[in-house]
């Protein structure tokens, strides 16, 4: 039996760890594409579940970036959160700071899109609509191809992920725009709403 907390929870919990606009925005998107994928994928009965550990998954990342996914067991334990979530989270900081390996489909798509969505929301901000709606699969690619452009998102740790699951990189990037625009709209309502 799984030991989940309710969405409204987690948002809680992250937002005990991360002041920063940035990264709830960043929990918020990576939240509403694992949602996404989770649909996508056939897992709609746990669509909820997918996102919570898209919610949480940096929990520890604004206050120890350098023991990030080091620090986030002993926070999501002292949140209440089970043992699945937190290999989970966990797993998306495989090869780079734990030796926690992505095993269900979910942790290989947090796995994949985590940096992606950083890259692909940075292209969105160069935009006149400053918007993932209206971004294409080339505009994405040119600036992936750029490797001044938003240099900390790690171009491997996305090329590893799409290897994960089985996918081109194209198929990789045009899923998570899709995924991105599905979750836009929501998620500057939150802020405007909810963060301070």
């Amino acid at each position: 039996m799984r030991k989940t907390i309710t969405r409204e929870q987690a948002y809680d919990l992250i937002k005990e760890y991360n002041k920063e606009p940035f990264h709830i925005q960043h929990a918020l998107t990576v939240e509403g594409v694992m949602r996404w994928f989770a649909k996508e994928l056939g897992y709609e009965e746990e669509e909820e579940y997918w996102g919570i550990v898209g919610m949480l998954h940096d929990i520890d990342f604004e206050l120890y970036p350098e023991e990030h996914c080091i620090k986030a067991p002993e926070l999501l334990r002292k949140g209440g959160v089970g043992e699945d979530v937190i290999h989970a989270v966990c797993s998306h900081g495989y090869n780079l700071t734990v030796d926690v390996k992505p095993e269900h489909e979910m942790e290989k798509v947090l796995y994949a899109v985590d940096e992606l969505t950083g890259l692909i929301g940075a292209a969105a901000l160069m935009r006149p609509s400053k918007s993932v709606q209206d971004m294409e699969l080339k505009s994405v690619k040119k600036k992936y191809k750029t490797s001044s452009f938003t240099a900390g998102c790690s171009r491997e740790v996305i090329e590893n992920g799409a290897k994960m699951l089985g996918w081109e990189l194209d198929e990789l990037i045009q899923k998570t725009i899709y995924a991105m625009r599905s979750c836009e709209a929501e998620i500057q309502k939150t802020l405007e709403t909810k963060v301070g």
